[in-house]
């Protein structure tokens, strides 16, 4: 299933959620326009490394412009292809702007952040000793998944059904797209370890997911409920 926009309405625009999109796009675009071997000097320099945020390995001059811990941060911003860029901004794109709206702006910076940083241990804890990069917004946007689980799960999400040769478009309840995917991270995770190489960091996904869950209470505004009724935005706009 992907996801294509879900019906639950905002009540403020979401000016972090769109920066957020703009930034890892613009850093993309400038990571794609480097030639090969400085454009992977960039992710070794700007990607969380494993071996060095836990200090295993020392990281050689010419690499190592930033201390490792800020990588930890910058690692949210870079990705390693066109898909992995389209398909993160997608699900931020789609559920981001209901936990910005939830939060407040500056709470959702700080909620975005801390979730992508506990999804870069919890990936990292796998394989301490790895000096493969990990880039990519996947673990902080997990987080805000992980939120609207719990926050929305009735509201219904449009998404395309690839059938052969034929796709079908319907709605599906939040909690049902959302579980499903993260019962999909947690087995390809377990499926994942003891492999060596690069590869989707499923376990940041997992990490984050579970942080988002677990900070929500949080960085929620007091008066939001968890488990809210569905709230259609084609029956707020029918009522003006």
């Amino acid at each position: 299933m992907i996801p294509l926009r879900d019906d639950n309405p905002t009540q403020i625009t979401p000016v972090v959620t769109v920066a957020f999109i703009v930034l890892c796009s613009l850093v993309f675009f400038y990571q794609a326009a480097l030639p090969p071997q400085p454009g992977e000097l960039f992710v070794y320099r700007f990607g969380a490394i494993p071996a060095a945020v836990f200090g295993q390995a020392a990281l050689p001059p010419q690499i190592e412009v930033i201390p490792p811990f800020l990588t930890l941060i910058t690692s949210m911003f870079l990705h390693g292809s066109w898909m992995h860029l389209i398909g993160n901004m997608l699900y931020l794109w789609i559920f981001g702007n209901n936990i910005e709206d939830v939060m407040g702006h500056a709470r959702f910076i700080v909620f975005y952040i801390v979730c992508g940083i506990l999804a870069v241990y919890a990936h990292a804890l796998t394989d301490p000793g790895s000096t493969i990069p990990l880039v990519g917004a996947s673990g902080a946007i997990s987080g805000v998944l992980g939120a609207y689980l719990l926050l929305f799960p009735r509201a219904q999400v449009l998404v395309l059904i690839p059938l052969g040769f034929f796709t079908r478009l319907m709605y599906v309840p939040a909690g049902f797209v959302l579980g499903l995917w993260f019962v999909m991270q947690v087995l390809s995770g377990g499926m994942s370890l003891g492999r060596s190489g690069g590869g989707v960091a499923f376990f940041a996904h997992v990490g984050g997911f579970v942080a988002g869950m677990v900070l929500i209470g949080l960085f929620k505004r007091p008066d939001v409920r968890f488990f809210a009724p569905a709230h259609h935005r084609a029956w707020e706009e029918s009522e003006w």
